[in-house]
């Protein structure tokens, strides 16, 4: 394959078009002449009211074959995270020998199933980039078609965290704003290594769910569901309640075949709720009988250890190369909600694989492969390291 580019600007300037401008002149700075194959732009809430005259300054300066991006609660660049205020982070690339074709993907609803329209054919594609916006299109019913019609397809970005009502232009794409849906873009002959770092802490011993309906758990173990977990919680140490305390995960093996189960080898979804009378737990995905599960809760130091250790196999999978540049997806529930220092997913693939361009934003929900298979996750960092 041919020389990946990759150039990644960040601005917190408060001013639409300065911001816009600055972030697409350090981005073409560092591409240098090369064309911009694909160009994506987040921007935090500040600059939605002006974000027609920030689109067209990007354009004017990188001249891409195509933009798409999103609004967001905070955005990433370089390896700065910007939580809160004004961020515009600009990310441009240069893929020659590779094919991109962008899309703005609409869904339809009918008597509760979804349609979608404007999905271009994904065969031979080696990524599939995708931002949603988080009130008009269902993104794990789109995840689910795709593991069935193309299997093995990686898919990574997430919820636009930007919206905040109806109808809001949170969506980018072909450098308009667009105000449902959801926007992409197909990679094909390109050179990528997704990765998707959950961190949550596993609690006690894994069990097997021995009646379910639905997303209902009714046994684990052939014990009511609520009275296992009362165990749990009975023998957690005063460090484990506290992280209970903010609310409890439920991991679900994804593949029943292994001997043994890693730390990720566990799909992790929320516990939504408890019925007392019959003893049941209402969790974030479907369930079904014989399924092996096992409690988690969130922790900083189980994330920082997770991440460390997937970008550590990515390190290996570049096999000597360097990186050309990274996308970050990260939950709005990370940054200094979890970690007690800021920029930490930004900061440690930069100390993984040193200062590279980089931009990203803080998700309602990130987009991931994990077992082979792409999911909607919570608290996780999805990524795309591109090498050079």
């Amino acid at each position: 394959m041919a020389d990946t580019r990759i150039g990644a600007g960040l601005s917190t300037a408060g001013e639409t078009v300065a911001a816009f401008d600055e972030a697409a002149q350090a981005a073409r700075g560092q591409l240098g002449q090369h064309d911009v194959d694909l160009c994506i732009l987040f921007a935090s809430r500040s600059h939605l009211d002006e974000i027609d005259e920030g689109l067209a300054t990007v354009t004017a300066i990188m001249d891409p074959a195509h933009l798409i991006g999103c609004c967001a609660q905070g955005v990433v660049g370089g390896g700065q995270e910007v939580e809160h205020g004004a961020g515009a982070s600009v990310w441009a690339a240069s893929l020659p020998g590779s094919a991109v074709e962008s899309f703005h993907l609409i869904a339809t609803l009918d008597d509760g199933d979804a349609s979608v329209s404007g999905m271009p054919s994904p065969a031979g594609t080696d990524l599939m980039l995708l931002m949603t916006d988080p009130l008009t299109f269902p993104a794990e019913a789109l995840l689910d078609h795709l593991a069935e019609e193309h299997p093995g397809l990686p898919v990574i970005g997430g919820i636009a965290s930007g919206a905040q009502g109806p109808e809001e232009p949170v969506l980018f794409h072909d450098g308009k704003p667009v105000d449902r849906g959801a926007v992409g873009a197909l990679l094909r002959d390109v050179d990528v290594l997704p990765c998707v770092s959950q961190g949550a802490a596993p609690i006690g011993p894994e069990m097997v769910v021995t009646a379910a309906d639905g997303n209902i758990v009714l046994e684990l173990a052939s014990k009511p569901a609520l009275a296992k977990l009362a165990e749990v919680i009975a023998d957690m140490g005063e460090r484990e309640r506290a992280l209970a305390a903010t609310g409890l995960l439920i991991g679900i093996v994804i593949d029943e075949n292994k001997p043994a189960y890693k730390r990720a080898d566990f799909l992790i979804r929320g516990l939504l709720g408890a019925d007392e009378s019959s003893g049941a737990l209402a969790i974030g995905d479907h369930v079904r009988v014989g399924q092996t599960v096992r409690f988690h809760v969130r922790d900083g130091d189980c994330a920082d250890e997770d991440l460390c250790e997937a970008l550590s196999l990515q390190s290996v999978a570049l096999r000597g190369r360097s990186a050309a540049g990274a996308l970050l997806f990260t939950c709005n529930g990370r940054g200094r909600h979890m970690f007690p220092v800021g920029d930490h997913d930004a900061g440690a693939l930069e100390d993984s694989f040193g200062p590279l361009p980089m931009s990203g934003f803080f998700c309602s929900g990130e987009i991931g492969p994990v077992g082979g298979r792409n999911f909607l996750h919570g608290f996780t960092a999805t990524m795309a390291l591109f090498p050079r």
